[in-house]
């Protein structure tokens, strides 16, 4: 049977991973992160329209009465760089939160896959991994910060912006894919960069992956869901495609 295309492919990984989480064996995994990141949420959710709140009642004031109109104007204006301020810091965050989780949950997809049986994971083992896996979500927020940051100001550039804005769309698609396609090649210890070269190989398989993944994320409380399922199909797609792993010994 002919496989589908590169990018049909990507996206089919993250519905399959959605099937895969409701699997039994997986639940103290999947409810501890939940529950942080759904704190997480609201903690964001409420700070977001604080700040929306007094910018505005800190601006209107000083408009002249003649313009008042433009305060409709400058409400969704503001209100969308809120939302995108929420969306990028909820999802660097709460995966630095839930990176240790993560990193178990794709090793015991992989283990799935590949038929391997190991012990049960204890909290213990849980703690042990916590800095490893905080210094990987770290790499990736310095490969990620610095891109975002450029395009970000490049959309405020006329005429560039037009070349720009999609290209911020693109690279929000990207940088889902690199985001949790790298819990199961940290697992199997391939460098970042060397995950990145990969990636790069199979660019539209991987794009295919992550623009699923990004409008689930952008949509609120479903985002919460879209985490672990992205972990569990990112971890299928390595499994399957990614680079041939040498025999063990």
């Amino acid at each position: 049977m002919t496989q589908p295309l590169a990018p049909l492919r990507g996206s089919g990984y993250l519905r399959e991973g959605w099937q895969r989480i409701r699997q039994p064996g997986l639940r103290r995994f999947l409810v501890i992160p939940l529950l942080l990141n759904l704190v997480l949420f609201i903690a964001l959710i409420g700070w977001g329209a604080r700040q929306f709140n007094y910018w505005m009642g800190r601006l209107m004031p000083h408009m002249p009465e003649w313009a008042g109109f433009v305060e409709w104007l400058l409400w969704p204006l503001f209100a969308l760089v809120v939302l995108l301020v929420l969306f990028f810091g909820f999802s660097m965050i709460a995966n630095l939160i839930a990176s240790p989780f993560y990193g178990f949950l794709a090793e015991k997809i992989a283990e799935q896959e590949r038929g391997l049986v190991s012990p049960p994971t204890s909290w213990q083992d849980i703690a042990m991994v916590v800095p490893r896996s905080l210094g990987r979500e770290c790499r990736k927020i310095a490969y990620y910060l610095p891109r975002l940051l450029g395009l970000l100001l490049l959309t405020l550039v006329p005429v560039v912006n037009l070349v720009a804005s999609p290209l911020l769309l693109v690279f929000g698609v990207w940088m889902m894919a690199v985001q949790y396609i790298d819990y199961q090649a940290d697992n199997d210890q391939v460098g970042f960069i060397d995950m990145l070269r990969w990636m790069r190989s199979r660019r539209s398989l991987s794009l295919g992956f992550g623009l699923p993944v990004y409008i689930g994320m952008l949509i609120p409380l479903v985002n919460l869901l879209v985490m672990p399922s992205a972990v569990a199909g990112s971890t299928l797609l390595w499994v399957r495609e990614g680079p041939r792993r040498p025999p063990l010994p």
